[in-house]
């Protein structure tokens, strides 16, 4: 009696399992598509329709603790198509001005490389439409290691910004943007950090020769404290002021809510066939 109950329990489990590798993983999948393709269409929203130029949007940068740099970004997708900065040198109450040159624009790369992870992401999941047949459980552990593993440097590409050293960011090519030209004593960054667009701007003291002070150049960091060093073409600098501003993106928040939804997603996939895999290591059917 034992025997024929065990037989007909994993009967039943057999037709489940039969039954969950071709109708809900492809369930599973189809909500994946619709949701990633949503999350691609926020990197770059049209003007218009669903086609079209991607559309222009203005933010303004500002911190709560200062107003010595204000500014005025737009955004364009994955690019800053104009930028236009004030800065407010307190020891003569002077305002610097700069702006983007007209034939300029600076690639958000972090911005870019998420957005082709995700597609990535999605090129794994339409490779396995409606009309393909999952042999075993192993099959589609995998495939779902290989989006999550897409959707996981997606999202490590908007939360975590990549460190530079300060010649590196001097010499970043973001410095040949402005009109008029930044001055000599003045290096800046933009980066992406999680739902928001920061500037940097680091005012620069060079040292002089004969300096007493001990030469430590600062690794590489997202940011720089005042008081870190750096040599340049043979010149020794010391960071004398640092001014962060940022602004939100509110679609860079979208998209991340839309990674750990389609994460959750893929785990919960991954733990039903889990959990009938553990019986049959994962036999085919």
């Amino acid at each position: 009696m034992a025997t024929a109950a065990n037989s007909a329990e994993r009967g039943v489990l057999e037709e489940e399992f039969r039954w969950l590798l071709k109708e809900e993983v492809h369930s599973v999948l189809r909500q994946l598509r619709d949701v990633l393709k949503d999350a691609s269409r926020r990197f770059t929203l049209p003007t218009g329709g669903a086609e079209g130029p991607v559309r222009q949007e203005n933010f303004i940068l500002g911190t709560s603790s200062s107003d010595q740099v204000k500014g005025i970004l737009t955004l364009q997708g994955d690019a800053l198509c104009q930028a236009e900065v004030n800065l407010k040198i307190l020891r003569t109450n002077q305002i610097l001005h700069f702006a983007f040159r007209e034939d300029k624009q600076w690639k958000m790369q972090q911005i870019q490389d998420a957005r082709n992870h995700v597609n990535q992401a999605i090129y794994l999941l339409t490779n396995r439409g409606e009309n393909y047949t999952f042999q075993t459980g192993a099959e589609v552990l995998k495939l779902m290691d290989s989006v999550m593993l897409q959707l996981t440097r997606a999202r490590n590409r908007l939360t975590t910004p990549a460190t530079m050293t300060l010649p590196e960011v001097a010499t970043s090519g973001l410095t040949k943007m402005f009109a008029p030209p930044l001055p000599a004593d003045m290096i800046l960054n933009f980066y992406v950090n999680v739902n928001k667009l920061c500037l940097l701007v680091y005012q620069l003291h060079a040292l002089q020769p004969n300096s007493t002070k001990n030469f430590r150049p600062a690794g590489s960091s997202v940011l720089h404290n005042p008081g870190a060093m750096f040599e340049l073409n043979g010149q020794r600098f010391e960071v004398s002021h640092v001014h962060k501003v940022e602004c939100v993106v509110p679609w860079l928040n979208d998209a991340l809510v839309f990674f750990t939804v389609s994460l959750q997603l893929c785990q919960q996939l991954k733990d039903k066939i889990s959990i009938f895999s553990s019986y049959w290591n994962f036999r085919s059917y």
